[in-house]
Parts: C-alpha cells; sequence; structure tokens
C-alpha cells in the first residue's frame, strides 16, 4: 500500500482529496501547514506528496524544498493561483507537478498515478537483506534457493521493517500501516507476529535481525558483512 501526504490547512479539500485516494487504496496521512507535515514524514514513511502552496508557519514551496533535500518521492503543489511565476517557483524548489485549484479529484488522482509510474523502478519492490530477497510486488520471500512461506500480515510486516532497515517502528505505528486505521485488536498482536518471524528467520540471524526496543517497538538491523 502506498502512503501520501495531504498537506492542507482547508478541511474541505483534505476531505475531498482522502476520500478519493482512500477509495483508491492509498493511506493518506494528513497535515494542516508546512510544520505539521514534517512531524508527520519524520513519523511515517511516505510515498508521495501533495502539498498546498499557502498554508501558514511554513509554506508549500518551503515544505517542497525541505522535501526534495531529505526524501526521494514525488511532489504535487496543489495552488489557487495559476500564474506563471508561481509555478516557475514551484519547479525551482523541487516540485513534480502542479495542479491548480479548483480541481477535478480524479486528474488529482490521474497526476498521483503518473508519478508513481515514473518513479516506479523495479529495485522498488524488491527488498534484499543478503540471503534474504523480500518481493513486494508478488508477495514472495526467498534465500536464494527455496521459498519461504509467509502469512500475508507476516509477510507485510517484515516487508514494512525491512524497507526501512534501522528505523524503529512502534508497536501503534506497525499496527496503523500494517493493519489499518481501523482494526480493534491491542498491540500485543504486533509482539506475536514478531515472534513467528524471529522463530522462522532464526537460521538467517547472520543476515540480519529483528531488534525489540523495550516500551517502544522494532526494527529490523542488517548484519554487516
Amino acid at each position: 500500500m502506498n502512503h501520501l501526504l495531504l498537506a492542507d490547512d482547508d478541511p474541505n479539500i483534505r476531505a475531498l482529496v482522502r476520500y478519493v485516494m482512500t477509495r483508491e487504496g492509498y493511506r493518506v496521512h494528513e497535515a494542516q501547514d508546512g510544520a505539521e507535515a514534517v512531524k508527520v514524514m519524520e513519523r511515517s514513511p511516505i510515498d508521495i506528496a501533495i502539498i498546498d502552496v499557502m498554508m501558514p508557519h511554513m509554506d508549500g514551496f518551503e515544505l517542497c524544498e525541505h522535501i526534495r533535500q531529505q526524501y526521494d518521492i514525488p511532489i504535487i503543489l496543489l495552488t489557487a493561483k495559476d500564474q506563471l511565476s508561481d509555478k516557475e517557483q514551484g519547479y525551482l524548489r523541487g516540485t513534480d507537478d502542479y495542479v491548480t485549484k479548483p480541481f477535478e479529484p480524479e486528474e488529482l488522482l490521474f497526476r498521483v498515478k503518473a508519478l508513481f509510474r515514473r518513479y516506479n523502478r523495479p529495485a522498488d519492490d524488491i527488498i534484499r537483506m543478503h540471503r534474504i530477497t523480500i518481493d513486494r510486488k508478488n508477495v514472495e520471500v526467498t534465500d536464494g534457493q527455496s521459498l519461504i512461506l509467509l502469512p500475508m500480515k507476516e509477510f507485510e510486516l517484515l516487508a514494512q521493517l525491512a524497507q526501512y532497515p534501522g528505523r524503529l517502528f512502534s508497536r501503534e505505528e506497525l499496527i496503523r500501516l500494517v493493519w489499518g486505521q481501523d482494526y480493534e485488536g491491542d498491540d500485543n498482536t504486533v509482539n506475536v507476529h514478531i515472534n513467528r518471524l524471529r522463530q522462522r528467520f532464526a537460521d538467517y540471524a547472520d543476515d540480519f535481525v529483528i531488534q525489540t526496543v523495550r516500551g517502544i517497538g522494532y526494527k529490523i538491523v542488517v548484519r554487516d558483512k
């Protein structure tokens, strides 16, 4: 599932875009200004950013520049202005595309999909941890010789951690990313699935380990070789 940052101080715009993108299978992370968007990106993996230009605290141009310096993701700027100078400023700061308000939600969706096609490289779906290869597109894990079969939630949890080696995820965050916002169970589910993954990959401890950070959550550490 692709994660989308939506930064806009207009709650009506956020509600409209959230509805359309969620319906298409994207997970939407919202921020009402640029400063909040920076914090969202620090705690959640984001695959694409949709940013309003006119926001308090940190405007869209500044946020765009910050994202371009820190992350390699596509960016779409939203603006009520249709002036060449604003578009030039946006492209100079690093945006990939520009949508002028008011806009049709379907047009924004088309642009999001087009940017994903441009950014998507074959390697993006392949995660390697020495002998272990995770193929996110085909939902497969192999050790170079044989296929390792995993239940879907174990696969998604492993892929989520492995995509960001060394990054600490809280249990609550993993629940949100893997099981979804509407999951009604508790975070002990994460502990159970982590223990199962450790048992399944006990023979590959020379390749990677899943570390517990007491009281917070988990991270994958890939061994140096």
